[in-house]
């Protein structure tokens, strides 16, 4: 997820910064956030961290929820 929207970003292919700035802050915040709790979370389960289970749910619900939404962003744009 950061490598792909690092890419799009860098490429300048996120028009959306300028004609919807707010939706794809807000887009972005969340795919970020989904991303650093799925690595935080996988290290804390590979060391055996008790909260880390607790959070590994969070941030699969969370990808979840990112792998329905973000295909209708892409058929949107017609890609």
């Amino acid at each position: 997820m950061l490598c792909q929207w690092g890419f799009f970003l860098g490429a300048g292919q996120v028009p959306e910064l300028q004609t919807e700035p707010y939706r794809i802050a807000f887009h972005l915040a969340g795919e970020f956030l989904t991303a650093v709790l799925l690595v935080i979370s996988g290290v804390g389960l590979l060391r055996g961290k008790g909260w880390a289970a607790s959070l590994f749910l969070v941030a699969a619900g969370m990808v979840i929820y990112s792998e329905i939404v973000s295909p209708g962003y892409f058929a949107q744009s017609g890609q």
